[in-house]
């Protein structure tokens, strides 16, 4: 039972590509067994997860470099329910186009390489030095390179593929840089002899690792100035990969920040503060401003992503445990009502372009996908009583904790900004009228469901606050 609980999950998400992909062995091209299979997989793994016993202090190490704790299994869970999500998003994909491109193929290697990048982020967040954690970081990486040209037959796809690959090799090489550093610094690549290093006293070295590793990871977690690519790439990658992209990626980028600063870097935290309250503030700033000039559905989404990534960054000001509280309990909330808004587009997508426009009139339509967007924008900009009010709430609270309110009130001002963004968006399903020219929509059952599962998903994740004074309630981080 010791090992089932603790490292069973793990196994089978390492072995699970291997197993979908060779599914394919068995089955035609348009067979449904390897998309059903992955159903099973990863609610599998994602229930495994959670027979972890919690506030276990320390966690548990294997094979010495595989740390599995509280903050761990938790980002597990998050990264799964994004796998699961994503493939449940894509499978339309697989069945007809969207957005007037093709229909995409193989979707069991699809899968298997979805489940590739989950695994990456469950590396890192179990690293216990920097090999592991740089392994962990690119297999979670890599995989997205090639999922955003996965439609070979969409021209926008190779492009963006090839702007992510480009960026994500220099961001690559500022991290290998800052790692060289920080061995150098240390002379150990393990946590703990780093973090005994660091303790003892920063040196030139020190300072020059952190801004490199900040700079590499910056350009994952679409950090300011580092963020140029993410719009190009969310709106040349198929929906699906824009919609995995924008939770899993950014879940594993916010795992490395939070495993870095809470870990090696624990002793400097006060010094190197104000630099993350610098990038904070000006990568929620930039966000917002990108996204009010946007009417491309994708595209709108990258620049929120953008500013969704500073509101984060303010929780890595507080004390660990309520940091570590606060960005997990967000991450699931954004997860949630960013896929919930990636569905809607998503058949939006299917019959029209992926524009403002398209949403004229929906509330007369197609009232459920009105409302289920009226609910996703809303948390999204964290509006009460909805989950993204209790997440930003909570990730504010972690920066107020340790008094740095001045980037609190700054990030509190620009929620005001985000708003307006968002009721555009929101204005234009419930209050511009009808463009007769636009194509009818349609919606399956199974699309049915699912948007009304994540509605009440986004509804009910708001209410947890109320039934415990802590959102995650005897965990010990």
């Amino acid at each position: 039972m010791y090992i089932q609980n603790f490292i069973i999950p793990d196994l089978l998400l390492l072995l699970f590509p291997f197993i979908v992909i060779g599914s394919r062995l068995f089955c035609t091209n348009r067979s449904k067994v390897s998309w059903r299979i992955a159903n099973i997989g990863f609610i599998l793994i994602f229930v495994l997860l959670n027979f972890i016993p919690l506030a276990s202090g320390t966690g548990r190490f294997f094979i010495s470099n595989w740390h599995i704790d509280d903050f761990g299994v938790l980002m597990r869970e998050v990264l799964m329910v994004s796998a699961i999500l994503g493939i449940w998003l894509a499978k339309d994909y697989f069945e007809h186009g969207g957005d007037g491109k093709p229909a995409m193929h193989q979707i069991a290697e699809f899968i298997g390489t979805v489940a590739f990048a989950t695994f990456g982020g469950v590396t890192v967040v179990s690293a216990c030095d920097l090999l592991t954690f740089f392994l962990g970081l690119e297999i979670a990486t890599i995989p997205m390179y090639a999922l955003a040209a996965w439609n070979k037959q969409d021209q926008y796809g190779s492009e963006a593929a090839t702007k992510y690959i480009l960026m994500g090799s220099v961001a690559t090489a500022f991290e290998l840089f800052g790692f060289s550093y920080l061995y150098g610094f240390a002379g150990s690549i393990h946590f703990d002899a780093i973090q005994d290093a660091v303790a003892s006293g920063p040196s030139p070295l020190l300072w020059i690792a952190v801004l490199f590793l900040f700079a590499g990871i910056g350009f994952k977690l679409t950090l300011f100035p580092f963020y140029t690519w993410a719009p190009d790439v969310y709106e040349g990658a198929p929906t699906p990969v824009t919609a995995i992209l924008s939770v899993t990626s950014k879940a594993t980028a916010i795992a490395f920040l939070v495993v870095l600063v809470f870990g090696p870097l624990a002793p400097i935290q006060e010094q190197i503060a104000p630099f993350i309250a610098l990038l904070a503030g000006t990568t929620l700033f930039v966000g917002n401003l990108g996204a009010l000039k946007q009417t491309r559905l994708r595209r709108f989404m990258a620049y929120s992503s953008i500013a969704q990534a500073g509101y984060i960054m303010v929780a890595l000001l507080g004390p660990a445990a309520t940091a570590k509280t606060a960005i997990i309990y967000y991450l699931f909330v954004y997860a949630v009502s960013n896929y919930l808004a990636f569905f809607i587009f998503g058949i939006i997508g299917h019959h029209r372009e992926e524009t403002f426009n398209s949403l004229r009139g929906l509330s007369k339509q197609k009232p459920m996908l009105a409302i289920a967007l009226a609910v996703a924008m809303f948390s999204l900009a964290g509006i009460p009583p909805l989950a993204g009010f209790f997440g930003k709430f909570h990730l504010f609270f972690s920066g107020a904790a340790t008094g740095h309110y001045g980037i609190v009130a700054f990030a509190v001002l620009n929620n005001v900004l985000a708003l307006f963004y968002y009721l555009q968006l929101i204005k234009s399903a419930w209050i511009d009228e009808t463009d007769d020219h636009l194509n009818p929509l349609r919606m399956t059952k199974r699309q049915r469901a699912v948007i009304g599962l994540l509605t009440v998903a986004v509804i009910v994740l708001g209410v947890l606050p109320f039934l415990s004074d802590n959102i995650f309630a005897g965990f010990t981080f």
